[in-house]
This record gives C-alpha cells, sequence and structure tokens, in this order.
C-alpha cells in the first residue's frame, strides 16, 4: 500500500505551522488533511534545522551563486565574439582601402 504523496514545500511549510508559529500538530493535520503520524515526521525532518537540511540549503545557494557566474560568463564571451567579429571586417575594410 502505498501512501499519498505531498509536495516537499507543503511538507516544510506545514512544519514551520507547528515549530516557528507554535501550532498544534492535531490542529495542522486536520487543516491539511493529512495525519498526525506524518506530519511528526515532517516537524522530525523539517522542524529544526538539522545539520543535512541546512547544508542542502547551502548547496542551492552556491549553485545560485554558480548559475549566475555562469549566465555573466556567458554574456561576456558572446560580446566578446560579436567585438572579434566587428573588429575583423573593419580589419578587412582598412586593409583594402
Amino acid at each position: 500500500m502505498s501512501g499519498k504523496r505531498y509536495p516537499e514545500e507543503l511538507k516544510i511549510e506545514a512544519a514551520k505551522q507547528v515549530t516557528d508559529r507554535g501550532y498544534k500538530i492535531s490542529d495542522v493535520a486536520s487543516r491539511l488533511g493529512i495525519t498526525t503520524k506524518s506530519l511528526y515526521a515532517w516537524v522530525k525532518r523539517y522542524g529544526e534545522p538539522s545539520n543535512e537540511h541546512k547544508a542542502l540549503t547551502e548547496q542551492q545557494a552556491e549553485l545560485r551563486q554558480f548559475k549566475a557566474q555562469l549566465r555573466r560568463i556567458t554574456e561576456e564571451r558572446d560580446i566578446l565574439k560579436e567585438a572579434a567579429v566587428y573588429f575583423a571586417s573593419e580589419s578587412k575594410r582598412n586593409t583594402r582601402s
């Protein structure tokens, strides 16, 4: 028997409602239509910033930084390519005169 799958964002938000906002687990579980057992597991996994969860968020931040850097470098490369084509064509025009 397989259980219902929930998005990770929902799990994190449900855990925050219990840990950060102080709602009762039974209230949050009934409001979201989930079992209290599932919510206890989510609170255990996402409620307190565990080392594993912290490392994951740090990796995500680093990945975002690398993607931004790659985007900037790609734009710079494209500009340099266009400049090289322009100057090459200018050079050919000047040597023919």
